[in-house]
């Protein structure tokens, strides 16, 4: 059974091990700046609007989801984007993935943010079979900067 909890400054470790293989999957490195500062935010009780979750499978963290909850210029309700959502390879099936998704879901309604979105790439065909079943796909395509 995958336990799911809120991220602790005693999860440092193993939070950065998921997060490094989190973005290895998107071919990315960040500074250690970055991981400090994070970090930092996600354990801070005063920064109300970035929270994170690790699923846990025998008391050994096996995934990681982190949350923005912001201002929608459509809607009076704050609205919540799933920013991060990483499960270990050998977890993927197990139902880690779809309990971290419904932990975000509970702590959005309990905030009062229900409307939950989140962005993934078209090559990610594992996960978005779960997305499909959750979720609804938008027509957005999304453009930065």
């Amino acid at each position: 059974m995958t336990g799911i909890r809120e991220i602790t400054p005693a999860d440092e470790p193993a939070w950065r091990d998921l997060w490094r293989a989190y973005l290895a999957f998107y071919d990315t490195e960040l500074p250690e700046e970055v991981y400090r500062s994070s970090f930092s935010r996600l354990t801070d009780p005063g920064v109300a609007d970035y929270s994170g979750f690790l699923a846990e499978r025998d008391g050994v963290p096996i995934g990681l989801a982190h949350v923005i909850r912001h201002k929608h210029g459509w809607q009076i309700a704050d609205t919540c984007y799933l920013q991060d959502l990483y499960v270990v390879p050998e977890a993927r099936g197990t139902g880690a993935g779809r309990a971290l998704i419904e932990a975000v879901y509970t702590a959005a309604d309990a905030a009062g943010t229900p409307r939950v979105y989140w962005l993934t790439q078209e090559f990610n065909t594992g996960a978005r079979q779960l997305y499909d079943r959750i979720a609804s796909v938008t027509p957005f395509i999304v453009y930065r900067r």
